[in-house]
């Protein structure tokens, strides 16, 4: 289920009670559906609760419970829990994930995007900027993906090493031709305080394009250093890590299958090294918690490795929201950030997906190294809208 999805299944939630006379209020016309927030827990978190208590004339934790027996149950959803003053934080059965990691592999990079032109035509100005053009450069990439028509165009010609270097594809600009009447700047970002060219491509754009438009871009070595604290550096190495898994898996006489994510049940804090060598646990499913009938040979797993398949099959699922979202807002950032979400979700992830001494390629693995390819794939498509590499090496 996506997040649109769940939001519908809100509001029908509300609806049948507004229907059984439970709740006196205006159906809203959208209930908005976030990941928790400190405190939270399950999947999903929404404040509809919240956003009916006082037109309903309720406390909201009383139309939080009324909402929440109406959820519990309905097809996708396992769980529904009243946190804070009336928050519902929701879990989804993920136990259909196979299909959504069938998409993506289908999808490839292209996950998200349009089918077909939707015939909206956008024109694009900004300033002679370079943070303008190379925002402008991907917001038109957005809009396209979405199968928006676009026209680009400037106040004064940019630069040819904005080309040379940063990549903005300049024929954009010249075929845009001159427009019929003056144009209002529509994009005007915060300029950055030094030049990017000197960081190279790849680290300049994510330097202009990371911070949101309202915010002062850092231009600094910051963006180039090959260590976890650098977002683009994670990113990029999840990356890579995904493509790497999939040629080990080959020399090892395996491929990945979309399946079942079956991780070993622990209810200690013991290590993956003694968990490797304790005897076989009963394993469950990532997302029910259920005993599955799965034989012996369930690999085991590092550490949050089930936690993080949880969180990151969320991120893939949301992945066209936010696609969508980051075109409709001319908003790069919310690309930028999701990205670094899902490769924060995807590392963790990655230890337990081959097999690990003598173990042999089960099922769990083939559908442990589909979901991690899926993941790549959403990070390299990511990446190519930002219009930034995706590394086989790193």
């Amino acid at each position: 289920m996506t997040p649109v999805e769940l939001s519908r299944t809100v509001l029908r939630a509300v609806r049948r009670a507004v229907e059984d006379g439970e709740l006196s209020v205006a159906v809203p016309e959208r209930a908005l559906v976030t990941v928790p927030g400190p405190g939270g827990c399950g999947d999903y978190a929404t404040n509809v609760a919240l956003q009916l208590a006082r037109p309903a004339g309720q406390p909201p934790l009383r139309v939080a419970e009324i909402l929440r027996t109406r959820l519990v149950g309905l097809g996708g959803i396992t769980d529904v829990t009243v946190t804070g003053p009336g928050f519902l934080n929701i879990s989804l059965d993920r136990s259909g994930s196979a299909p959504l990691v069938e998409e993506i592999l289908r999808r490839g990079p292209r996950y998200g995007h349009a089918d077909q032109l939707t015939g909206q035509l956008y024109q694009l100005h900004c300033p002679r900027d370079v943070r303008a053009v190379v925002v402008t450069d991907v917001v038109a990439r957005l809009l396209r993906s979405q199968g928006a028509l676009l026209r680009s165009s400037c106040e004064g010609p940019p630069l040819p090493a904005w080309e040379a270097v940063l990549g903005v594809d300049l024929d954009l600009w010249r075929r845009s031709g001159d427009p019929p009447s003056p144009l209002d700047v529509n994009i005007r970002p915060v300029p950055a305080p030094a030049d990017p060219v000197p960081l190279g491509r790849d680290a300049g754009r994510w330097a202009l394009l990371h911070p949101a438009a309202h915010d002062r871009p850092r231009i600094g070595d910051e963006h180039l250093v090959q260590r976890e604290s650098n977002p683009l550096f994670r990113v990029r190495y999840a990356c890579a890590r995904t493509r790497a898994l999939g040629r080990n898996a080959a020399d090892l006489g395996f491929s990945s299958q979309p399946g079942p994510l079956v991780f070993r049940a622990t209810t200690d804090e013991t290590t993956f090294e003694s968990r490797a060598s304790s005897p076989a646990r009963a394993p469950f499913d990532v997302s029910s918690d259920t005993p599955a009938d799965v034989s012996s040979d369930t690999p085991s797993e590092p550490p949050g490795a089930q936690a993080a398949a949880a969180v990151l099959l969320t991120a893939l699922a949301d992945h066209p929201r936010v696609l969508a979202q980051a075109a409709a807002h001319r908003a790069p950032d919310r690309l930028a950030r999701h990205l670094v979400s899902v490769a924060d979700a995807v590392l963790p992830f990655l230890p337990g997906v081959l097999p690990l001494g003598e173990e042999k390629p089960s099922a769990a693995h083939r559908a442990r190294l589909a979901l991690a390819e899926a993941a790549g794939a959403v990070l390299a498509g990511g990446l190519s809208l930002l219009g930034i590499d995706a590394p086989e090496h790193l």
